[in-house]
Parts: structure tokens; sequence; C-alpha cells
């Protein structure tokens, strides 16, 4: 009899020690499936792409350093690809720039559907349009550009474009604008790029001065820039420097069509340029601040990059800095947005 209530007494520990070794489990399982969803959850916030209500689609750019300018002399440019040292000057000296913060960046231009849903949304009218002076286009008949004039903008280019192209005639102030009315319809900030934060994401961990290396091989693969497609129909232009490769396209392409760059970012190279944020001065690189840095505070001329489909090849490089005054509207000048992370 004892040794039957002994061993029941036994069972009974072993029951209860069995049952909270199953419980405790059961809770890390639990606890630890959270977690781990918690952090999918992160990492799909870091890693991933967003895609907001109008389609656009963006990657997150992680905070960083790079070298900031040409990692040539301007006396090796002009040996390269001619021109003055003036030309080259501005794009010195490469300094250290630290971005401390991450963001969202456009992974294509802004397309002409995209500036149509803005427009159709608050009835708005470029410059363009509202000036009179309207922009630049390609006119069949004469083989020649021409502008400006009403006939031309973001609408009409002379030259046949879908909705995944990207928009052209646009000035800073309406790429701005168009920035205004997203951050209202997102409930949150877009911007143009800081040039900093521009010629970070372009390098994407590169040193050269294009994402491909120091030549212009490859150069195709990546960047709508002017080749021997163009060359055939531009016969008026034949001055112009063309890469030997063809990709079928004249003009402007349809976003994405070439290779990305390391970071998921489309066309940094070519295809058109693109406004930034920052006032220009030719002397900003030797006091800008290191660390996210904002450009000048007052100017003239707002800054482009990335090079086009109209332009020479070391207009394409990383580094190199274009300039106009805010009004300015152009067949080769577009923009791509930023979004800040919440």
């Amino acid at each position: 009899m004892h040794l039957f209530k002994l061993n029941m007494k036994l069972h009974l520990k072993m029951f209860w020690l069995i049952t909270l070794v199953l419980t405790a489990l059961d809770t890390m399982a639990v606890s630890g499936g959270a977690q781990n969803q918690e952090t999918t959850q992160v990492q799909s916030k870091q890693n991933g792409e967003i895609t907001n209500s109008i389609g656009m689609k963006l990657k997150l750019i992680p905070a960083g350093e790079f070298l900031m300018g040409s990692s040539i002399s301007a006396e090796e440019c002009v040996r390269l690809f001619k021109y003055d040292l003036k030309y080259y000057a501005n794009e010195l000296p490469q300094h250290k720039v630290i971005i401390t913060k991450p963001f969202y960046m456009g992974v294509f231009e802004v397309t002409i559907s995209q500036f149509r849903l803005f427009v159709k949304e608050t009835g708005y009218q470029t410059e363009p349009e509202k000036d009179g002076e309207g922009g630049w286009g390609w006119n069949e008949s004469t083989g020649k550009f021409e502008g400006r004039t009403p006939s031309y903008s973001w609408k009409s280019t002379g030259y046949k474009m879908t909705g995944n192209y990207p928009v052209l005639n646009v000035t800073w102030n309406d790429a701005v604008a168009f920035c205004d009315w997203l951050s209202q319809k997102e409930g949150t900030t877009y911007r143009l790029p800081t040039e900093a934060e521009w010629e970070y994401a372009c390098r994407a961990g590169t040193t050269s001065m294009f994402q491909t290396g120091d030549s212009s091989k490859g150069l195709s693969e990546v960047s709508n820039i002017a080749d021997q497609t163009a060359k055939e129909k531009l016969m008026n232009y034949q001055s112009f420097s063309f890469l030997p490769e063809r990709d079928g396209y004249t003009f402007t392409a349809p976003v994405g069509q070439y290779r990305p760059n390391s970071f998921g970012l489309y066309d940094m190279h070519g295809n058109v340029f693109e406004w930034c944020q920052d006032w220009f001065s030719a002397s900003y690189y030797k006091h800008s601040p290191e660390t996210d840095p904002p450009g000048p505070t007052t100017g003239s001329l707002r800054i482009m990059r990335s090079g086009s489909w109209y332009d020479y090849v070391q207009d394409n490089r990383s580094s190199y800095r274009l300039r106009a005054v805010p009004e300015y509207r152009s067949l080769y000048l577009g923009f791509r947005v930023v979004c800040e992370p919440e």
C-alpha cells in the first residue's frame, strides 16, 4: 500500500514536471514566433521595395559614407574628354560625405503617367504652359530640335512616347509641386534628392567614373546615352559623340530598360537629367559639410544630375554636375523623388 502511494506520488511529480516543461516550451515558441515575425517585418521594410498609392516603386537606400566628386583631376578629364579645366573644376575637390539617415528613392524616374495623374487631380499647369513659352521638341520634317515654342510641353515632344516614359519639359518648380502633391496624398514627405543623396545613390558603393568602371565599355548596358541608333536619326547633329553600341532608342527610353545599379535603381546614368534639391555653387565642395550636406543656402541655379540620351559620355559620369535656372525646361530633363521614412 505504501509502495502504491509512493509510486503515485512519483507519477504525479513527473506529470507536473512534464506539464511545466511543455508549457514553458510552448510559451517560448509563441514568444519566439512573434519575435521572428516582428524581425521579418522589420527586415522586409529595410531591405525591400515599397510601392505607394500611385504605383511608384521606391528602394530603401541605407545610411553610409562615400567620396563625393571626381576621382580624377580636371587636367585628366581634359586629357580624356577634351573641353577646358573650368568644365570639370566644380567636381573637385573629392571629399568624404556621410549620409546619416536611410531614405527611399524612386526606382525609376517619374513617368508621364504619374505626372498625368498629378495634373488630373490638381488641375496643375506647368510653367511652360503658364508662361506661354512652351518647351522643346523634335521636328520630324526638318530633322531638328526646336524650342521654346507653345506647341511643345510635357504632353507633346514631337516624337511618340507612352505613359512609362520619363516626363520631360518640366521645370524645377514643377518637380517640387509634384512632390508637394504626393506628400499630401501619401501622408509622408516626398521631395527632390539632395545632390549628395543623388550621387551616393548613383554610385551605390562604386568609386569609378561610371557604375560600370572607368571607361565607357559596358555603359550601354546600364544607360541610355547617344549611340548608333541616335546617330542614324540625328543627321544634323553628327558632331555629337556617339557610343558604338545600338540600343534601339533615338531619344528617351521607357524607364527600367537597362540594368540597375547595386541599390536597385534604374537609369542613374543617362536617359534624362534629374533635378536635385540643391542650389549650385562651383566652389561648394571646398567648404561643404561632411555630414548630410544640404547644398548652398542661396543661389540662382539648381543642380541637375545623371546625364541623358542627348549627352556626351563625360556628362554621364557619377560626379558630373549640370545646373540651370529653376524655370528651365528641356527634352533631356526630368526628375526622380525621395521619400523620407516615417
